[in-house]
């Protein structure tokens, strides 16, 4: 983490060492410019202790804690995607984790991740039928496709993407990525 926790110059400790010293301390300079020194460590311990509720809020929280919380939940994006797309990153994805392994929720983290909009095709279905032997949806080879248009396709852009969906598709589904200009 950086240095925002750092000593801050002039910050003052809302509970001094030195007025909890015996009273014989009371008016002892050393004793007193001593524990000044303890108070200047301590005052940012103390300021931080009194607003961690805003440091576990991913909108309040500093730009490196943001990163730290994301893995705490798992959140996707990295320390290089800019910070307002890091804080939504982070606080979407509980509701993200609950779509995971889903063509929605591999389209909702793209969209958290990289700002765009895929299109998500896959091979695969679902259904129910009281009739038994009735017909299978999808395709019998699994398959998965992830098609996103973008203004300036590059294939740093699409190195990433594809980074990103081999890690979260399931394995044993082969997939394929297109890059297509808006």
């Amino acid at each position: 983490m950086s240095g925002q926790r750092a000593a801050i110059p002039g910050l003052r400790s809302p509970d001094p060492v030195g007025r909890r010293l015996p009273a014989v301390y009371a008016g002892d300079d050393l004793a007193q410019r001593l524990t000044g020194g303890f108070d200047q460590v301590l005052a940012p311990v103390h300021a931080t202790l009194d607003s961690l509720w805003a440091y576990l809020t991913p909108a309040l929280a500093p730009d490196d804690f943001v990163d730290w919380l994301g893995g705490w939940v798992g959140a996707t994006a990295g320390p290089d995607r800019p910070a307002d797309q890091r804080r939504t990153t982070v606080i979407n994805a509980v509701a993200t984790h609950r779509l995971r392994g889903t063509a929605a929720g591999l389209r909702a983290e793209i969209r958290d991740l990289f700002g765009v909009e895929a299109e998500v095709v896959e091979s695969g279905g679902t259904s129910w039928s009281p009739t038994p032997g009735s017909a299978l949806p999808g395709a019998a080879e699994p398959d998965l496709l992830v098609r996103v248009r973008v203004a300036a396709p590059s294939e740093v852009f699409e190195a990433r993407l594809r980074e990103f969906v081999e890690a979260n598709r399931p394995a044993h589904v082969p997939c394929r990525i297109e890059v297509l200009p808006a």
